[in-house]
């Protein structure tokens, strides 16, 4: 499933709505645990390329295509800057510079990729049953970079659709 994101602020509502209305289909409740962290990863992305690029980009949501208990959730955010993503180290009176490190924190797995005069950013989400609480000492999460060539995880399991 994919959406086309204008070079708008108001487009990171959208994005959190259009995500929130998909979960159901793969049988993530929209108001779960699960589901807030997914929204949030999305709101945060797409407002790095919104505001950090100026341009158009496109979110891709990789959902199971049936409930499982074991499956893993995938965020993408495609667009035409060639700008490396650089986490931030934001001070306390900052307004902004914190979304990277939310990503890192809040993902099972992160990641870039140049494509063509581009880049797309992708994180992943483990999904252990239904609507799991977060494991013990995940609060860290596991984040790493690519760089290009580097490969992508694979995405058996998972169905996409093109709205």
């Amino acid at each position: 499933m994919q959406l086309e994101i204008r070079p708008d602020p108001a487009e990171v509502g959208r994005a959190r709505k259009w995500a929130r209305s998909r979960l159901a289909v793969s049988g993530i409740r929209d108001d779960g645990p699960l589901a807030e962290t997914l929204v949030l990863l999305v709101s945060e992305l797409v407002t790095n390329a919104v505001v950090h690029t100026g341009r158009p980009a496109v979110l891709r949501l990789c959902l199971p295509g049936a409930p499982t208990d074991e499956a893993t959730v995938r965020l993408e955010v495609a667009d035409s800057s060639d700008r490396a993503p650089l986490p931030r180290c934001a001070d306390d009176d900052a307004t902004g510079g914190r979304g990277l490190a939310l990503v890192v924190g809040l993902a099972d797995r992160w990641g870039w990729s140049r494509e063509g005069g581009g880049k797309r950013i992708w994180c992943e989400l483990d999904r252990r049953g239904q609507d799991p609480e977060p494991a013990p000492g995940r609060a860290g999460g596991t984040a790493y970079g690519r760089t290009a060539g580097g490969g992508a995880s694979p995405l058996d399991g998972l169905a996409f659709e093109a709205v």
